[in-house]
């Protein structure tokens, strides 16, 4: 009984895949063909790209003598 199961799961899996690839090259399929053949993409897409920007809040305490010592 486990076999039967496990065959059902694997063919679920394959199908899976295939749909997958298949969305993944109806949505880039141009360019793919278009790197392949050497030729630049027609219309190039740029998104912006965020960057995140860490400040300090506290600016860094130089220790003195007494800090030193106290320490």
């Amino acid at each position: 009984m486990i076999a039967p199961l496990g065959t059902l799961v694997f063919l679920a899996t394959i199908w899976l895949l295939v749909v997958l690839g298949a969305s993944v090259l109806e949505a880039s399929g141009a360019k793919i063909a278009a790197a392949l053949k050497g030729k630049p993409p027609q219309n190039p897409s740029f998104a912006p790209i965020r960057m995140r920007v860490r400040y300090r809040l506290q600016r860094p305490m130089r220790a003195s003598a007494e800090w030193r010592a106290a320490a």
